[in-house]
């Protein structure tokens, strides 16, 4: 047995949905730093190159908006020009919504359950060939599915929608991971407690406070994130199917009736 490389990526090509800030940023740069090339995508043109620059080289930015079935198949076809395989797709773009019951509006369900569910299996659909050209059983290719602990757990607020989103995907991915695997594409997803980021500015602007709540004692940092998602996409993942990693600090399978935003 040689672990040497267990969580190395190199050779190894990926893309990151929702890539140029917070969680997604956290998972770009540690893919890069374990020698893989990361394409990222976000719909705001100009934070996506940035972001690319910043990473380096190996990160090339593909900006798109993967809200419609339209701009999945469009960011598939801009990939295509660079890559014919692909080893890892990570859909993290995501949206949330917070209003009251009275006054939660459709536009509030629409927006979110397209991007945080439609869209995951709508791009994983549109780049499904890529996926399938790169894996192997030696070698399987990976779908990471970024869910939320707000899928296994309810927080304070009225994110209607956010709640129902998060938990379809968790059981979507599932499904997924079931047809998948017998192409040699393993499906998983990482369900995120409080990391500081524009989603959940909760923890950015106020994080020693909800640390309080958790029972490690503190907010997630860039390397809790990278560490899930390299381990997920790497060989050390490579037996993980259809299963959801929660890396929030304890606070869905550790804390003892406390509850707070993430």
């Amino acid at each position: 047995m040689d672990t040497t490389n267990l969580f190395r990526l190199d050779g190894r090509v990926a893309l990151v949905t929702g890539g140029s800030r917070g969680i997604g940023r956290m998972i770009a740069a540690g893919f890069v730093a374990q020698g893989a090339t990361v394409y990222i995508s976000s719909r705001k043109a100009e934070a996506c190159f940035e972001t690319a620059k910043e990473l380096g080289d190996k990160c090339i930015a593909l900006p798109q908006d993967v809200s419609t079935v339209a701009g999945c198949k469009a960011l598939a076809a801009q990939f295509a020009e660079h890559e014919a395989k692909l080893d890892i797709l990570v859909n993290n773009a995501g949206a949330a919504w917070g209003e009251p019951f009275e006054d939660f509006p459709e536009k509030g369900w629409d927006k979110v359950m397209d991007l945080n569910v439609k869209s995951p299996f709508f791009l994983t659909q549109a780049l499904y060939e890529p996926l399938k050209a790169a894996a192997s059983r030696d070698r399987p290719g990976k779908v990471i599915n970024i869910t939320s602990i707000d899928g296994q757990r309810l927080n304070p607020w009225e994110t209607y929608s956010y709640h129902a989103s998060k938990s379809a995907l968790i059981y979507l991915t599932k499904r997924m991971a079931a047809r998948l695997i017998r192409d040699s594409i393993n499906v998983t997803s990482i369900a995120p407690g409080a990391f500081a980021s524009e989603m959940n500015r909760a923890a950015r602007d106020h994080g020693d406070a909800v640390a309080q709540a958790i029972p490690a004692k503190r907010i997630g940092v860039d390397e809790d994130m990278a560490g899930a998602a390299i381990y997920l996409a790497s060989r050390a993942g490579d037996y993980i199917v259809g299963d959801t990693i929660t890396v929030d600090g304890g606070l869905v399978n550790a804390a003892l009736g406390s509850s707070i935003d993430a």
